[in-house]
């Protein structure tokens, strides 16, 4: 079967079970980018308190946070763990975005572009830098995380062996160009991660993804175009 067709059925069979997902939770492109950062390693509650520790005490823009004291943003950003480490980050990010003209003028760039300047700030890698150009930019690209390398190897679609840019390349070479699909598929695999294919106990049995697995066989996936 064809990876166009396997990629649709997925997304169709996670859509119809989860509904939409109306990703990601910011009230501005900026707050994204900072929550993008803060997620590293952590859960999205944890980041949820900082964020909201940055907002109580009116510090959520760029010019601000630029102005403040690493040690009293790490301060601010403690309930999402690394603390220290994350200030540092969101330091250099907010260097880039000054560096470009501001937060419009960084996330206006084209997408090959903007994602090279993202990833040569010191902390963020290939995720958090596409995770940045989909949901702060809304520009196309496919974020892989954890739970898309699991989901895909556990249903023998990609080997254990394939990496962020493989994984990320099926995606992207198999279905249209879209940042709102992608998005949404990307949220999908995360909830489908979160509550069914987990990393101990995974929920096979019940999960939306049954079905495909009993039709394909775990035969894999032709990644041809």
């Amino acid at each position: 079967m064809s990876a166009a067709v396997v990629l649709r059925d997925i997304y169709n069979l996670l859509l119809v079970h989860f509904g939409p997902q109306h990703w990601w939770p910011g009230e501005s492109p900026f707050e994204i980018m900072v929550g993008a950062v803060l997620t590293q390693n952590t859960s999205w509650q944890n980041v949820e308190k900082a964020i909201a520790n940055l907002k109580t005490a009116e510090l959520l823009s760029p010019a601000v946070l630029a102005a403040l004291p690493p040690e009293v943003l790490a301060e601010h950003i403690r309930p999402a763990g690394y603390h220290n480490l994350k200030a540092g980050r969101l330091k250099n990010l907010l260097a880039l975005i000054t560096g470009q003209g501001g937060v419009e003028a960084l996330l206006a760039q084209p997408t090959a572009l903007l994602r090279e300047l993202l990833l040569s700030v010191k902390g963020i890698g290939p995720e958090t830098a596409d995770s940045i150009v989909l949901y702060a930019a809304g520009q196309p690209v496919f974020v892989v995380d954890t739970y898309t390398h699991r989901i895909f190897s556990r249903h023998g679609l990609i080997g254990e062996e394939c990496d962020y840019f493989q994984l990320q390349d099926l995606f992207m070479d198999n279905l249209e160009e879209d940042a709102a699909l992608f998005n949404e598929y990307h949220a999908l695999l995360v909830r489908l991660g979160k509550e069914f294919c987990k990393k101990t106990k995974p929920k096979c049995e019940d999960c939306p993804l049954a079905v495909l697995a009993r039709k394909n066989g775990k035969k894999g996936i032709d990644n041809a175009k």
